[in-house]
């Protein structure tokens, strides 16, 4: 592959999104470099993280242009120097990147790696606009979002970013349906089983509905959790939370004069929840959440609207009621291990992430991001 330059098309980024800044262009990769791979994206989860960092206007975060996605499969094309985590023709998922070495990494905990911002958030120049390389000479735009810029038929990865799929697979359309493995739903389902490390006894609360959300209730039932209650505001959210394992919903805008807080203590017999689980980073909620956990209890925050955000703690409540709250990213969870798990629980059909999932044709790209802002899809994945 040396000195080669493939070509692709890619969901690029000049701007913000909300802005109308988003465009499918045709670009051009630069030649892979040691511990790199060229893979040809076959599907994409779309994810609110891209959504956020695709959105924002000021901050060290601000890359523009850029290419997101960091969910995503497909198969490998080309393999650089020292690239031992798969071969040209291997299926592959992809996930985040870390950098295997630092204390985190090797205690197995690489979603708390030391150079996790720089390594997923930051990227480098992959790519060039198809009609600007004549001139340029340069790659211009920005790629490797989580070791992977997902949003292009095809992209270069990091081989940190990458879980081989050899024997994990029957079939194109469950390769299809893996892509978002890398990332929200490993993030729900890995918070309530490593971070959390819920069981039998505990009393769990999702607040906020999503393709995170919702794989956090399907582990706490896969878990065989004593009370599983989902809030969101959406209806067809709360029915289908229902449908995959929460006993309780609740609706935050079917109050009845009642308070969230009052709503699941109800459900808990008055004690409240062992375990909540925030992805929302709405703050009047994860003010709440503090609340209505019991003592002892975990409150562990998952969802961000913004790299500013910031709440109240009451640090006399923490002190005297021995609560905790935690901080989750990736779940807690080792790709290359967590991810084959959820598989397997999907193949046994005690995690039917099917049930979330709607496929999108890749200039559908608008539509998908509309119905997942709507509620009308849970998690998107574009076909490329």
């Amino acid at each position: 592959m040396a000195g080669e330059r493939a070509r692709a098309k890619a969901i690029v980024s000049h701007g913000s999104l909300e802005d109308g800044q988003w465009r499918m262009e045709d670009v051009t990769l630069r030649p892979l470099r040691e511990g790199e791979l060229l893979v040809d994206i076959i599907a994409s989860g779309v994810c609110h993280t891209d959504i956020l960092f695709g959105s924002l206007k000021e901050g060290p975060s601000v890359i523009y242009p850029s290419i997101k996605g960091h969910e995503g499969s497909g198969y490998v094309k080309a393999v650089g120097s020292a690239v031992t985590v798969a071969q040209k023709g291997d299926p592959v998922l992809l996930s985040f990147s870390s950098c295997g070495s630092c204390h985190a990494c090797a205690d197995q905990v690489p979603s708390y790696c030391t150079s996790f911002n720089q390594l997923n958030f930051l990227g480098s120049k992959n790519f060039d606009l198809a009609s600007s390389t004549a001139s340029s000479g340069k790659p211009s735009i920005s790629g490797q979002f989580f070791g992977q810029s997902s949003f292009a038929n095809t992209t270069i990865v990091s081989q940190k970013s990458v879980v081989n799929a050899n024997n994990l697979f029957k079939n194109r359309q469950e390769l299809e349906l893996f892509a978002p493995l890398g990332c929200g739903i490993q993030t729900g389902a890995g918070t309530i089983i490593n971070v959390a490390q819920a069981g039998a006894k505990d009393a769990v609360v999702v607040l906020g509905l999503g393709g995170v959300g919702l794989s956090a209730i399907m582990a706490a039932k896969l878990l065989g959790c004593q009370k599983i209650i989902g809030i969101d505001k959406v209806s067809s959210r709360l029915s289908l939370a229902k449908e995959i394992g929460a006993t309780h919903v609740v609706n935050t805008l079917e109050l009845d004069g009642s308070s969230l807080v009052d709503k699941v203590r109800e459900a808990t017999d008055g004690l409240g929840a062992t375990v909540t689980m925030d992805t929302t980073g709405v703050k009047a909620l994860t003010m709440q959440g503090i609340e209505f956990t019991r003592n002892h209890g975990k409150i562990i925050q998952v969802g961000s609207n913004g790299l500013e955000d910031l709440a109240d703690f009451p640090m006399l409540l923490f002190m005297v009621s021995g609560k905790q709250f935690l901080g989750a990213v990736e779940g807690g969870a080792t790709p290359s291990k967590f991810i084959p798990q959820l598989i397997q629980w999907y193949h046994e059909g005690r995690f039917p992430i099917d049930k979330l999932i709607k496929r999108f044709k890749a200039d559908e790209w608008e539509k998908a991001i509309h119905e997942m802002h709507e509620g009308e899809t849970i998690k998107p994945i574009l076909l490329w």
